[in-house]
């Protein structure tokens, strides 16, 4: 009988929400001007992830533009969108407005990052820990890593077997990984490094899948290892304030940290924003030099000319038995456009993801309140009308300064990504290294891509790797 009254209950209480809306909608139609964007919103429910995950999600969107302009909605994992492919309009969105847009991420995914991480938030909060990661990894302190990065970079290279097949991207990942580590914690005991690296890897594994607490499944065991992740920084952050060291590292950053009213913050706060900036540094790093590995293999020229510009650091260097020194990573011309062009090119981050708080009106469209927005880097960075031949890899593109809002491999506004400079200083560490000491050859056709969630050569970049003292 309880269980009849439930269901009538609520199917009153369902209808009656109907009929309000439908009464509210009828009332408000009329003082509406803008009109939703064009596109298809597909499927009910499934909208056009189908469509989406059937194919290079880059032709999904190209697509789009080409058919409906440079704004049009769709309906993707869920969840209504407005997709947003030119430079004004990602300015819009991402800076201008950005007070309009919140950014969101699905539940299943901050309970693996931890729900206080700072790309999770906007407003006092975000701003405050923004400050401090950024202050970690400001020029001042990362000019001080370089010899830490460059030892990490050769002890990685120097384990490969001469001639053996390795997966590129992998052992790009391990690399930076542990420069995350050091910019984290500066230098950590081997045994914590170990078991972080072990459970980050089952968390990272579980991250993209369908999240359930079923046990034995990739979500789940990620959900177990996040809680292990917590208990190992638990005893590195107890350690560090044990010693009360004044360290300039991010963990430093944080535990010194005060709030206006004399607060410092949480543990749980810091450990989530730990994993946030080991997340955000990790696979988009990797995928990047990945990519770079890829395109100077293709365009042997440009090798030649990346090598001679480093072998002259090494030849400055006693044939690199001197480390290379701050001035020197600042001063690889061909080799940063290189690294920029490979960040137009392959577009890591694809787009951005916020959500409207308020009902929104762009150029005579409505966004309405709740729906998503992407701002689509991809399609900007490969639009022929702000990139000569966009489909081309021409660093010598980048002599000059593509317009204003055209080039965002960081994002754009509050929320771009505040580790830039410690990330392009790792490619070109990296790059010297592999230039000045290896020749490489990719295995097998790469002319595909995997979305792993970020765009990488097909099975991580095959490759066999020779040493130059036995070529």
């Amino acid at each position: 009988m309880d269980a009849i009254f439930t269901y009538v209950f609520i199917f009153l209480l369902t209808l009656l929400s109907f009929l309000i809306f439908m009464k509210r909608d009828k009332r408000e139609e009329p003082e509406k001007r803008a009109k939703l964007p064009p596109g298809s919103l597909g499927w009910p429910y499934i909208g056009e992830t189908l469509q989406l995950y059937s194919q290079d999600p880059n032709t999904f969107f190209s697509t789009k533009q080409k058919r409906y302009g440079e704004i049009f909605k769709t309906h993707i994992l869920g969840c209504p969108c407005v997709m947003l492919a030119s430079p004004e309009a990602a300015k819009f969105v991402l800076v201008t407005e950005a007070h309009l847009f919140k950014p969101t991420y699905p539940k299943s995914k901050e309970r693996l990052i931890g729900p206080s991480a700072l790309f999770f938030h906007q407003g006092d909060y975000h701003i405050r820990l923004r400050k401090l990661v950024q202050g970690s990894l400001s020029l001042d302190i990362i000019r001080n890593l370089v010899p830490h990065i460059e030892a990490i970079a050769v002890s990685g290279s120097d384990s490969w077997v001469s001639g053996q097949v390795i997966n590129t991207f992998h052992e790009m990942k391990k690399y930076s990984f542990q420069v995350g580590i050091l910019a984290t914690f500066g230098h950590l005991e081997a045994h914590y490094k170990q078991e972080l690296n072990n459970n980050y890897t089952i968390l990272e594994k579980g991250y993209n899948s369908f999240p359930t607490n079923i046990p034995g499944t990739s979500y789940k065991k990620a959900l177990l290892a996040r809680k292990r992740l917590r208990e190992i920084l638990g005893d590195i952050i107890s350690e560090r304030k044990e010693k009360r060291l004044l360290e300039k590292d991010l963990l430093g950053c944080l535990l010194n940290s005060k709030d206006k009213k004399g607060e410092v913050l949480t543990d749980d706060q810091i450990a989530d924003n730990i994993l946030g900036v080991l997340f955000a540094a990790q696979d988009t790093t990797a995928s990047v030099m990945t990519w770079i590995l890829k395109y100077l293999h293709d365009e042997p020229k440009l090798l030649e000319a990346v090598k001679a510009e480093h072998n002259a650091i090494r030849e400055s260097n006693e044939e690199g038995n001197q480390p290379l020194s701050w001035a020197q990573t600042r001063n690889m011309p061909i080799s940063s456009k290189v690294v920029l062009e490979s960040l137009r090119m392959a577009s890591i981050i694809s787009f951005a993801f916020r959500e409207a708080v308020v009902d929104v009106e762009y150029k005579g469209y409505l966004i309405p309140k709740g729906w998503k927005v992407m701002p689509l880097f991809r399609n900007i960075h490969h639009n022929p009308e702000f990139f000569a031949d966009p489909h081309k890899f021409d660093p010598s593109r980048l002599e000059v300064a593509p317009k204003p809002n055209t080039f965002m491999p960081f994002g754009s506004g509050v929320h771009a990504c505040p580790g830039n400079e410690l990330a392009k200083l790792e490619l070109l560490i990296m790059m010297h290294h592999l230039v000045t000491k290896f020749r490489w050859e990719v295995v097998g056709s790469q002319n595909e891509i995997q979305y792993s969630p970020f765009p990488v050569p097909l099975h991580g970049l095959p490759a066999k790797f020779w040493k130059k003292s036995t070529c």
